[in-house]
């Protein structure tokens, strides 16, 4: 049981840095006229549980914070995301079903 902890630990790190530093490039791509990354490509990024650490980076960096899609929709996603855990948590326990 261990082991599968650790992983959800260590994926979780992982894809709340990649959130970190994407947020953080797109933020300073325009000063150095480099591309931007696509707001899809946030998106999903935060669907693929990098939602918190791409949320705090953006308010720390008032980065997007006046796009509703990503005020809403990253804690949606978030909420979402806890939702589905505590029912495969709760399934797999025998809590429920």
């Amino acid at each position: 049981m261990r082991e599968e902890w650790t992983f959800i630990v260590e994926y979780l790190a992982v894809s709340n840095l990649v959130a970190i530093i994407l947020t953080v490039y797109d933020k300073k791509a325009p000063r150095y006229r480099l591309w931007r990354i696509p707001e899809r490509v946030l998106l999903w990024t935060a669907a693929f549980s990098g939602c918190v650490g791409m949320y705090v980076t953006m308010k720390l960096i008032r980065h997007k914070t006046r796009k509703p899609k990503f005020m809403v929709g990253i804690p949606v996603i978030f909420l979402l995301e806890c939702a589905i855990g505590v029912g495969v948590y709760a399934y797999l326990h025998h809590w429920i079903f």
